[in-house]
């Protein structure tokens, strides 16, 4: 294993502690839901650490989060869910990021990555619900607050996103300008 996949082995274990931390400090919302800052680390999970590291440690931290807190028939669709967020969201990230030169294009960038993920997440506990929880169209309660979680998520992200960028350790996982290999 080189320096850069120890690297990234480190940072995923650090990601992935920071989606599990960030989900599990829940706030209440007035419509019943909750916002937390784990969405927006598992977005910046995958941004910097690419599809395959990033979407491991999202999906292992968020899951995990599940199962700390006693939601343990939520945590294999969080599992899956969390980990198809950090995929999208770095091939996303990853296919446009050298075309956005300034720092408020790239943050722009964050920003579409969280709405394709706010998607993914809204719709896919939608259909876990419905279909796995046996919910049917009750399911579609849970939308609104999934919603405004995905909100607070982009937002988070949009605002730490400059911040890491920064800092040289995190930045160095992004695929150079010239990458010839896919990213990991």
């Amino acid at each position: 294993m080189n320096s850069q996949n120890n690297l990234k082995l480190v940072l995923a274990s650090l990601f992935a502690a920071l989606c599990c931390v960030g989900t599990m400090l829940s706030f209440p919302t007035p419509n019943g839901g909750y916002i937390h800052p784990g969405d927006s680390m598992v977005l910046l999970t995958g941004i910097f650490l690419g599809p395959l590291y990033g979407g491991a440690a999202a999906g292992i931290g968020s899951a995990l989060s599940d199962l700390l807190l006693g939601y343990v028939s939520y945590a294999p669709a969080t599992l899956v869910i969390k980990t198809l967020v950090a995929m999208v969201a770095a091939f996303i990230f990853h296919s446009f990021m050298y075309k956005m030169k300034s720092m408020k294009l790239r943050t722009c960038l964050v920003i579409f990555c969280g709405i394709a993920g706010g998607i993914l997440v809204t719709g896919g506990y939608f259909l876990f619900e419905s279909k796995i929880l046996g919910l049917g169209l009750a399911a579609t309660a849970s939308i609104l607050s999934n919603l405004i979680q995905n909100l607070f998520g982009i937002v988070l992200s949009a605002l730490l996103f400059p911040v890491l960028y920064k800092i040289r350790v995190i930045s160095s996982c992004l695929p150079p300008k010239n990458s010839t290999k896919g990213t990991n």
